[in-house]
């Protein structure tokens, strides 16, 4: 059974972008709609909150019937970390459980990659966004390397099916389309 504050949320995120005509406004109202949901952590059920021992976790959680959103779970296991990668779109990410390092990426004028400073922590119950036009290349990594963290990302597409990039120590792109972990979505 869905948790009824998940549907809620998912009802709430649906008339802000109904509403919304510019990205600014969904990201200043997704904040805090994605903070209310993140700041209890008794919601989600288990099996979306598994970790792979290999590799990072996706778990479709809803996609908006437009695919003008989606929500998802990421889940790390201890010590798990992303590629340097971009997003495309917009998005919101809210930290669950235990903790993530993010680090961003910028292009300079000769169009390599530079990091934005030191990587920042997101502790449980923040909220941090990306967006091509804000800076949406990072890498995260689980802040632990003894445990599980689990993130709940917002993101303006169906994620699973935009096709993005990852990119290598010199900057060169290589594209790739995340999918899902299998199971079904929280919500229809």
């Amino acid at each position: 059974m869905t948790d009824t504050r998940f549907a809620a949320f998912a009802a709430a995120f649906r008339a802000l972008v109904d509403g919304a005509t510019d990205e600014a406004t969904i990201l200043s109202g997704g904040d805090v709609l994605l903070r209310d949901l993140v700041a209890r952590d008794d919601w989600l059920p288990e099996a979306y909150a598994a970790p792979d021992p290999a590799r990072y976790r996706q778990y479709l959680l809803y996609r908006d019937p437009g695919s003008r959103f989606s929500v998802v779970s990421f889940v790390w296991g201890a010590g798990q970390a992303t590629p340097v990668h971009d997003h495309r779109v917009w998005g919101l990410v809210g930290v669950l459980r235990g903790a993530e390092l993010v680090q961003r990426f910028r292009r300079d004028e000769e169009g390599t990659l530079r990091a934005t400073g030191a990587a920042i922590r997101l502790s449980a119950g923040a909220v941090d966004a990306v967006s091509p036009w804000i800076g949406d290349i990072h890498r995260v990594a689980n802040a632990y390397d003894d445990r599980t963290s689990v993130s709940i990302h917002v993101y303006g597409a169906d994620i699973g099916a935009v096709e993005r990039a990852t990119y290598d120590d010199a900057g060169q792109a290589k594209r790739f389309i995340s999918g899902y972990a299998p199971l079904e979505p929280l919500l229809p």
